[in-house]
């Protein structure tokens, strides 16, 4: 594919003062220095306590996707599952539906090869994405790609012409959206190292590992050989049906299953552009359109799988609908341990793979 950047406009690209687009809204969370660290909201609201108990008085309010600095934390009595709550302007908020993210710019390749897919995450705490159409011109769409969410790209392209940013645009491939393209500014999105797909332990079998789900605990378990090698809490289904026995339960199901797909990057809930949806598996009651689940291995045909998770810091509490939510780093060390192997360019890989057993 040939460069639509020239020499000087890449260099220029690289030597782009940040000061300088410091409220670019292309540009999220790009504060002065200080020693705190951020969060986004990661639902709807989320109250400021001031003392950190849900018992304490409400100061003040922040909602879905504010940006807020983080001065220190506390582990309190409660909740017992997850008792750290973080010092904010105000008070105390509970890290449950909270996400921690960063800001780091990245540096675009000069070219993609024709044909080529690059794993990507985003490196910002969102970023929006725009679609080009005839008849509308160029939109926005919502949600936004969010930090540490996974997305294939494959192409560079200039982006929307009103966009305070003029760099380059990443056109990223979306398995459930594929038949429609879009786009995200490419300094927001960092190119995987092949790391992250490499396997591990691939000499052991794969009727040598076992995964094992405590739903009680809310802990998984890995193995080798019968040996611990791995060790984590999680945050499985909520118990019950709320389609009252018309659709799939939000209970994860107990028993035997086997790793069936790896999709690293897997959208999740319903489609950007349709009503075209995965199945009643939403990863969250909360969110209902979710591009870019990292790092997912599915068990079962109704679409049950270990996968990243970028909207809580909830774990070792019931979650989702169904699937087993983990810490992205954690689900990618899940995916790069079970079978079958991944290969790198691949937007899926099936097979008859690791042991999976749920119970309570």
């Amino acid at each position: 594919m040939k460069s639509l950047l020239s020499r000087r406009d890449f260099l220029k690209l690289g030597g782009l003062t940040l000061g300088g687009l410091a409220f670019s809204p292309f540009l999220p969370g790009l504060t002065d220095f200080d020693d705190s660290f951020v969060v986004r909201i990661a639902t709807a609201q989320m109250p400021v306590r001031k003392e950190p108990t849900d018992d304490s008085r409400i100061e003040l309010t922040w909602y879905r996707d504010e940006l807020v600095h983080i001065y220190g934390q506390v582990t309190a009595e409660e909740p017992p599952h997850n008792p750290v709550w973080y010092k904010v302007w105000g008070g105390y908020m509970h890290r449950g539906r909270l996400h921690r993210v960063k800001t780091l710019y990245q540096t675009p390749p000069s070219t993609i090869p024709e044909g080529t897919r690059l794993i990507t995450d985003v490196s910002v705490p969102f970023t929006t994405p725009y679609r080009f159409s005839k008849a509308y011109g160029w939109e926005p769409l919502s949600p936004p790609l969010y930090y540490s969410s996974v997305h294939w790209v494959v192409a560079l392209e200039q982006g929307p012409p009103m966009a305070d940013y003029k760099g380059p645009w990443y056109q990223i491939f979306d398995e459930l959206d594929s038949n429609v393209t879009y786009y995200v500014p490419a300094i927001h999105m960092r190119v995987l190292p092949s790391d992250y797909m490499a396997p591990i332990s691939p000499d052991v079998p794969y009727e040598q590992k076992l995964i094992e789900i405590n739903l009680s605990k809310q802990e998984l378990y890995a193995y080798e050989y019968g040996n611990l090698v791995f060790q984590t809490n999680i945050s499985s289904g909520v118990p019950g049906d709320p389609t009252g026995g018309t659709g799939i339960p939000t209970t994860t199901p107990t028993g035997k299953f086997s790793i069936m797909d790896k999709v690293p990057a897997k959208h999740m809930g319903n489609s950007y552009f349709s009503s075209e949806t995965t199945g009643n598996l939403l990863a969250d009651v909360d969110n209902y359109v979710l591009p870019g689940v990292p790092w997912s291995s599915f068990f079962t045909t109704q679409g049950h799988a270990f996968h990243g998770t970028y909207w809580h810091e909830n774990f070792g509490a019931p979650m989702s609908h169904g699937c087993i939510n983990m810490r992205t780093e954690e689900a990618n060390w899940i995916f790069r341990w079970v079978k079958p192997d991944h290969s790198s360019d691949a937007v899926a890989n099936r097979g008859l793979g690791t042991v999976v057993e749920v119970h309570y």
